[in-house]
């Protein structure tokens, strides 16, 4: 039978039940031992179960998976710290898919109320699905110790933050003793499971990949080739390469990082898969490596042979040690402290500039509260926390529980691979046993942060940061960085997120994708009609002065001429916007009225199911034009918004690049330059046969934000009216 508040007992672990009080603190020690007759869930008429422990929600336990077994036997031990026993222990079993959405095979309760201190307690819960109670899904063997903590151990936890509060507020407010109580018991609750969230989220080392190629895969296609790509996947984090058509022998050089999360290292699982249009996609092949048989810090090249002799992948894999990644409260502040912040400022000198490239810098955000959210709940409340990212770094604050004003006061510590990489700080909703709320989203470009670090509100915004939601978030950030390393690492290719969403079809995005573009057309047709009209002589005077320029530019003309003239395109638009005489607003402004209330609505249309299969190979088509129109207006946008000032570090740098440019070309003939370069082209191969081709120029480019970007970037105005605590101020009856 199941465990649950009356059956404890009952299960032959007799004896006299004592009322344990709930709001202390517990040490749970659990043996996941075995599971029995779980459900079939697979075609083979198997299953490849994992277990997933859950307290108020929140994940805390994930086991290992067991491939190929209804039976399976885990011996998995793990220690949880509770502080509510009026919480269960939430047991969720699932059925692993590799690139599909894992199968429920059921879920069970354990009380932690009925159980008694300090007694080793064998347990087997039965597993049910909701939906189908009668169904019969096998079920989960256990053995569960509770042991109470130490006065010592609750008081570092709990009270020197939680009563510390209480008093604060009981000095500010005068509240009644009841009310006191009351307070830190809701304190204490925001704190449940919150460092042991931190460790969860605190990876210790990175896994660099670099997909080379694959040899001899199986044909997939009525073509005898496939389209093949291949998916990543290493704990909760995945990656998708490109696809490379109708080939054997692909080539992807492709190069992603992944972190590590337990300090064995891992299963790091790959598998193959053929593209299909119209239709699901075929399985090629798999394979799994142990990166715990890896050294660290060393490239090993490695050829991965799939599954029943399916074909081979190279791949070159390093693992290497941690980066500055962390979460504080605001009591332990890495760069308030002079000391500290002397040697991060002494890491990130000038005299240290070529020394581990990657290592940009270092960034620290505050998130102290929010003001005005959204109601998520029927009780008019919501249960928000946030999320903070960083390309491919992510953290996770405490849940603040039944507020529209939480307060987090958690510090973050980000290492900075890429200056021009954006933080993005999203508040949800938690709800239990469902998936979470959107509450609201701000994105922050690391050079809009300045140095001082100065408390900001921020307007929350809409997903697609196109539009501004309700509510504010009430942030520090704080940035330091090595400008060379900065510079040097804007011409290599950017990180590549590889947790993204989908593309998926939407009309208000073809047609603002598409008036983007003819933006950019209508600007070169009007430069094209200005250069005919002088050819026409329509302005005698204008003609006659871009006739003599002509003629002294040919006859002078000198190669180092080109990066000095747009030298001096920079140049202009800077006093321009120095004086005042144009800015940025216009065009964002038009841009903004192009997005129209009907954006969400069209995405939600696209998310829905039941297309016929034949509309699937049109809808591909429209994505493949959608992102098309995407692409190209985002580069035309990026080289106007890279002479007109829009990110002044990378004009300075563009500066400092074509006055490097043009010196080396007045005083080194063309002819060797030229020679240098193909020289190298050449080469480069033959020197490293395993480099992944990139264009210096393109990097630059895609470090440039496009006119979208600006829009999402650009800091919205609190309106007084969404701070309650103005409210109050003005309104103290």
């Amino acid at each position: 039978m199941p465990l649950h508040k009356t059956g404890i007992n009952a299960a032959g672990n007799g004896g006299t039940q004592h009322s344990l009080p709930t709001s202390a603190m517990y040490q749970l020690d659990i043996v996941l031992k075995k599971g029995n007759n779980l459900a079939i869930r697979d075609r083979g008429g198997t299953s490849d179960p994992y277990v997933k422990f859950k307290i108020a929600g929140k994940e805390v336990f994930r086991s290992k998976i067991i491939h190929k077994n209804l039976n399976p036997v885990w011996d998995e031990r793990v220690c949880l710290i509770v502080d509510n026993l009026q919480e269960p222990l939430y047991f969720k079993v699932f059925d692993y898919d590799f690139g599909l959405q894992d199968d429920f095979m059921g879920s069970a309760y354990l009380y932690l109320d009925s159980l008694e201190l300090q007694r080793p307690l064998d347990v087997r819960l039965d597993l049910q699905d909701p939906h189908c109670p009668d169904q019969d899904l096998g079920s989960l063997e256990l053995a569960v110790t509770l042991f109470p903590r130490s006065t010592e151990d609750r008081e570092t936890m709990l009270l020197r933050r939680s009563w510390k509060g209480c008093s604060k507020v009981k000095k500010q407010e005068r509240l009644p003793q009841d009310s006191l109580t009351s307070c830190c018991q809701q304190q204490q609750q925001n704190l449940r499971l919150s460092d042991m969230h931190r460790k969860s989220q605190l990876w210790r080392g990175i896994v660099s990949i670099r997909l080379i190629e694959g040899r001899n895969l199986i044909p997939m296609d009525q073509n005898g080739l496939s389209d093949p790509y291949v998916k990543f996947k290493l704990g909760p984090q995945k990656y998708k390469s490109k696809t490379i058509p109708k080939t054997l022998n692909p080539q992807w050089r492709e190069q992603f990082d992944l972190h590590l999360y337990d300090e064995e290292g891992g299963i790091l699982e790959i598998t193959v898969w053929d593209k299909d249009i119209g239709r699901r996609d075929d399985f090629i092949g798999h394979c799994q490596l142990d990166l715990s048989k890896l050294s660290r810090e060393k490239t090993h090249k490695l050829e991965l042979e799939l599954e029943e002799d399916k074909g081979t992948l190279v791949l070159l894999v390093t693992l290497t040690a941690t980066v500055v990644v962390s979460i504080s409260d605001l009591s332990v502040n890495l760069l308030d402290d002079p000391d500290e912040r002397q040697q991060i400022i002494k890491r990130y000198s000038p005299l240290r500039s070529f020394l581990n490239l990657k290592d940009v810098g270092i960034v620290q955000v505050k998130i102290l509260r929010a003001e005005g959210l959204m109601a998520a709940d029927v009780t008019g409340k919501s249960d928000p926390f946030c999320i903070a990212e960083l390309c491919n770094d992510r953290l996770q604050t405490h849940t603040v529980y039944k507020t529209l004003n939480p307060e987090w006061n958690k510090v973050f510590t980000f290492n900075v691979k890429d200056i021009h990489s954006v933080l993005e700080i999203s508040v949800y909703d938690e709800d239990r046993d469902r998936s979470t709320d959107f509450l609201g989203k701000v994105a922050v470009p690391l050079l809009n942060v300045r140095c001082n670090s100065e408390q900001k509100a921020y307007v929350l915004r809409n997903k697609e940061l196109t539009g501004p939601t309700k509510g504010v978030i009430f942030l520090e950030a704080d940035v330091i960085f090595n400008a060379v390393k900065a510079s040097l690492r804007t011409f290599v290719p950017p990180e590549q997120k590889y947790i993204e969403e989908e593309s998926k079809f939407s009309k208000q995005m073809l047609q603002q994708n598409f008036n983007r573009v003819k933006r950019c057309v209508l600007f070169l047709i009007n430069v094209g009609s200005y250069i005919n009209s002088c050819f026409q002589w329509e302005s005698p005077r204008r003609s006659l002065c871009a006739f003599l320029i002509f003629v002294v530019v040919v006859w002078n003309f000198e190669i180092y001429m080109v990066p000095l003239s747009l030298l001096l395109l920079l140049t202009w638009n800077y006093f321009l916007l120095a004086s005042g005489k144009e800015s940025h607003e216009g065009t964002m402004e038009d841009l903004l009225e192009d997005v129209d209330e009907e954006y969400d609505k069209d995405d939600k249309d696209s998310e829905k199911k039941g297309f016929l299969d034949k509309f699937y190979a049109v809808q591909d088509v429209i994505i493949t034009v959608q992102n098309a129109l995407d692409e190209v207006a985002c580069f035309g946008e990026r080289v106007k918004n890279t002479f007109n000032w829009s990110v002044p570090f990378l004009s300075w740098l563009a500066i400092m690049v074509l006055c490097t440019g043009a010196t080396l070309i007045y005083f080194i003939p063309l002819r060797y330059i030229v020679l240098v370069w193909g020289i190298n082209k050449f080469t480069k191969k033959l020197r490293d046969p395993y480099i992944i081709e990139n264009n210096e120029l393109l990097d630059f480019l895609s470090r440039v934000p496009s006119d979208v970007q600006l829009i999402q970037y650009k800091e919205l105005k609190p309106e007084t009216s969404l701070s309650p605590s103005k409210k109050r101020r003005n309104n103290p009856g």
